[in-house]
């Protein structure tokens, strides 16, 4: 068993341990002020329901997270104690969670058991570090800065926690490298996750002071901040299906066979994450590696399978720079411009995205060309000669481990 696998199998055992472990024993003592538990477990649900599903968005129920970190570190109601503990906050923010994910999981929408997991382990881990203090009248005598203080420090750090869990999940399920993906989290807390984690501290902080009123009034911005993103995700759903339609039309055209474009880009920005690449970058190379065969629309004859790595370096130019014309006048990021007009400089010339571009194009040309199961391992071979003057090294070894996990299949069954 690999060590992705070993961590994914920990994580969900210890999550599930400790929601087993916590119902039972609520079952058996009841809930502790069960209004306030009832509120939270409500905006929880609420929030799992608004949740979206977009894979780039790291905290798709941004919401169901501040309300179950803000019961976490809650430790007053009103200006009254609230003892409530670390198995109630589990068992709330297990039954809450369940509920809101029922309609996802009814869709096929995500991996209900990593989204659960992760919630609880974040959640729990947060409310490890201040119900304990609470319950034994440690806070006593804090002044209302020093206690917020507390409450915002305990989030920040259940933040980079949860950074970090996320990441290890994101690891065990894909086997991308750990350190992108870590590196992506971290940026993302500084945009989602910051609004998460200053909610979370806003409601509890509130709630101890003027009750349950603050929990609807605080969590709207919140929940506006949830729409308005959907509504940015929708828009650049429909932007990269409008890049998708303009590459498709080198496949309508006879220049390019079907679902050339679509390979390479799947498998360049596999090539991406293998080096990491971040976010945006990966983001600018899936357009490129859609869009880089759009200068052969100005060709009179196509190029036999649309092989132009077979090409003379002038032709080969002539045709990229063409490309990125043509991209410029699309209305697309000038970056995916950049690299479309790029791929046929030498390498040693080329931004790391144009490289890529160059590599798994050539890749998936002579991978078509071969037959049977050795098409792909002599594309690979034909590569690796042609390291020294054409491609470059890390690239073609990171586009090796990237097939062999997929098992040398992604570029001809496309």
């Amino acid at each position: 068993m690999s060590a992705g696998r070993i961590t994914l199998v920990l994580a969900r055992t210890a999550a599930a341990i400790l929601a087993a472990g916590s119902l039972v024993l609520i079952l058996w003592r009841g809930l502790d002020h069960p209004a306030v538990a009832l509120a939270f477990g409500m905006l929880v649900t609420v929030g799992e329901l608004a949740r979206w599903s977009d894979g780039g968005e790291r905290e798709p129920a941004p919401l169901g997270a501040a309300g179950a970190l803000s019961y976490a570190l809650l430790g007053q109601n009103a200006g009254q104690p609230d003892h409530h503990g670390v198995q109630q906050v589990v068992t709330v923010v297990l039954a809450a969670t369940l509920a809101g994910c029922v309609p996802h999981a009814a869709r096929g929408r995500g991996s209900t058991a990593d989204h659960l997991t992760r919630r609880l382990l974040t959640v729990a881990f947060a409310a490890v570090c201040f119900q304990p203090i609470h319950e034994h009248g440690r806070l006593h005598g804090w002044g209302g800065s020093t206690y917020a203080l507390l409450v915002v420090a305990l989030l920040v750090l259940t933040t980079l926690c949860d950074a970090v869990l996320a990441a290890a999940l994101a690891h065990s399920r894909t086997r991308w490298p750990f350190g992108p993906l870590l590196r992506d989290e971290l940026r993302a807390t500084l945009g989602i996750g910051s609004a998460v984690c200053a909610t979370g501290a806003v409601m509890s902080l509130a709630v101890a002071v003027v009750g349950l009123w603050a929990l609807p009034v605080f969590s709207l911005p919140l929940l506006l901040t949830q729409l308005s993103y959907r509504r940015y995700a929708a828009v650049r759903t429909t932007y990269r299906q409008t890049i998708t339609s303009l590459a498709r039309a080198t496949e309508i055209a006879g220049y390019t066979p079907a679902g050339h474009a679509r390979r390479v880009a799947a498998l360049s920005r596999a090539v991406g994450r293998e080096l990491g690449l971040s976010g945006p970058e990966l983001t600018v190379l899936e357009y490129a590696a859609l869009m880089h065969d759009i200068g052969q629309l100005s060709l009179v004859d196509p190029v036999p399978a649309g092989a132009t790595a077979s090409l003379p370096a002038e032709e080969q130019r002539r045709i990229a720079l063409l490309g990125g014309a043509v991209v410029r006048q699309t209305g697309v990021h000038a970056e995916v411009a950049v690299v479309v007009e790029r791929q046929a400089d030498p390498y040693r010339e080329q931004p790391v995205s144009a490289r890529i571009v160059r590599t798994v194009n050539a890749y998936e040309e002579m991978a078509r060309e071969g037959t049977g199961p050795g098409g792909p391992l002599s594309a690979l071979e034909r590569l690796r000669l042609a390291c020294a003057r054409d491609y470059q090294p890390e690239i073609v070894e990171s586009l090796a481990r990237v097939l062999q996990r997929d098992g040398l299949t992604l570029a001809v069954t496309g």
